[in-house]
């Protein structure tokens, strides 16, 4: 099975690794020069674990994280250090903070040499599994080399701001800011934390501390502000920002240099729920079929879970389908190379023309695609990948869209700017019972891969 995945972010990486590893012929493509991440941390609950170990990861994962963190206590503090409420040992239950940097890099070292693509564009324009694929030319110059080409299947791992959910959806889908940006950094040194972690709270403000495992401290500040809010210096702001606050938060702010200062995250999510994860030859995974705020901690872990869902679901197929040269659908189309200037136009065109139009072929050219791939036999997938994708999408929909507006539920709290709303909310997480705490904990993290 010849598979194409449009980026190289943690949903992407994770799901090229399960189906690469399953036997498929898998290529990702980037846009980026380079695959980068770095300067933040991600933590991974049970769930992620889980997909990790689903994936063949674990190990790999386990040498670069510390169980430690499992013993810190966690919850929300109020900005003094008082604590309005903890997290019972037994909720948590297994947890890892890892460096953004590290986990991208046991993603990459399990690919097989080649099988990413930086610096190309991928554009999917229809449903039958056909990419438009421009890259720079070999002397860098102002042309971009343009082809087309065919695949049984297509992922799509391009985040946020995803053209492909376009297509699978059938009608953009936009990003809907939150009310609040998040600063985020990892300190250069070792931090004594005394064992306490999780985040603080005020009005309109939060602080979150994660322990690494070589010492240093993942942390991040969150601020209600405008979406486009200007700062001329991003970490003077956080320190004024949290002054007086209990420590050690100047402590971590001090202990990261101005430069490892992650630029500022307008924190988004997506402003509608999807009809659909898959349609064709196309499926999203991570932030592209369900991006969703950070409050959760469960963005990173829901994409690893699709990459085992989707592993777990497609490697009875993979096993079954010739080698690559003899599965290829159709051998590459080349076409002339096409100025960047053209070539941008053309990638942007479908996606503007046609609205208020109410034909079909008019509604696919609104939503990115391409008639005409669309219509022969390949526009829908053979009825065992179809019945594979649809499984996928039956259990991984409810429960991404449901944890996605928990997310988004859990940042309006506890970024209330009202002190008297914030008072009211501290009194209320100070009165849940501790079981209540541990429930809603185990409900999100609760998960295993399906048995086939």
């Amino acid at each position: 099975m010849k598979i194409a995945v449009i980026g190289a972010g943690i949903g992407g990486l994770s799901t090229a690794v399960g189906l690469q590893r399953a036997g498929a012929e898998v290529t990702v493509f980037e846009r980026a020069p380079e695959v980068r991440a770095g300067g933040s941390g991600l933590s991974i609950f049970a769930n992620g674990l889980a997909a990790l170990e689903s994936l063949g990861l674990r190990e790999a994962f386990d040498a670069v994280t510390d169980s430690s963190v499992e013993g810190f206590a966690a919850g929300q503090r109020r900005a003094d250090g008082h604590w309005i409420a903890q997290v019972p040992d037994d909720s948590v239950g297994a947890l890892r903070i890892v460096d953004r940097a590290d986990l991208h890099r046991i993603l990459l070292d399990a690919l097989a040499p080649g099988t990413v693509r930086t610096g190309t564009e991928a554009t999917a324009t229809g449903t039958d599994g056909t990419l438009t694929i421009r890259a720079r030319s070999a002397d860098d110059s102002s042309t971009m080399e343009s082809k087309a080409e065919r695949f049984d299947l297509i992922i799509g791992a391009d985040g946020l701001h995803s053209r492909v959910r376009t297509v699978v959806d059938g009608e953009p889908v936009a990003p809907r800011y939150s009310g609040y940006s998040a600063w985020r950094g990892i300190t250069s040194v070792s931090v004594d934390l005394s064992g306490e972690a999780g985040e603080s709270v005020g009005h309109g403000r939060r602080f979150g501390i994660a322990p690494l495992a070589d010492g240093r401290v993942y942390w991040f500040a969150v601020a209600n502000m405008p979406r486009n809010a200007v700062f001329a210096d991003e970490k003077a702001t956080i320190e004024q920002m949290f002054t007086g606050w209990h420590s050690p938060i100047a402590e971590l702010i001090a202990a990261t240099p101005a430069e490892e200062v992650v630029r500022r995250t307008a924190i988004s999510d997506l402003s509608r729920r999807l009809r659909r994860y898959h349609r064709g030859r196309v499926v999203l995974v991570g932030d592209a079929a369900h991006a969703m705020t950070p409050n959760l901690g469960q963005g990173g872990g829901q994409a690893l879970e699709d990459a085992a869902m989707l592993t777990v679901l497609l490697a009875p197929l993979i096993s079954k389908s010739p080698g690559p040269e003899a599965n290829r659908p159709e051998r590459m189309v080349e076409q002339a190379e096409i100025p960047v200037s053209a070539a941008g136009a053309g990638a942007g065109a479908g996606a503007r023309a046609g609205a208020g139009v109410n034909s079909a072929d008019d509604v696919g050219t609104r939503a990115g695609m391409n008639p005409a791939h669309d219509a022969g036999p390949r526009a829908s997938a053979p009825a065992d990948l179809a019945a594979a994708l649809s499984r996928y999408d039956s259990l991984r929909r409810p429960r991404t869209q449901s944890i996605a507006q928990k997310s988004r539920l859990m940042g309006q709290v506890f970024q209330l700017e009202s002190p008297l709303l914030a008072r009211l909310r501290n009194a209320v997480f100070s009165a849940v019972p501790s079981r209540l705490i541990a429930a809603q904990a185990a409900s999100v993290q609760k998960w295993s891969p399906p048995t086939m």
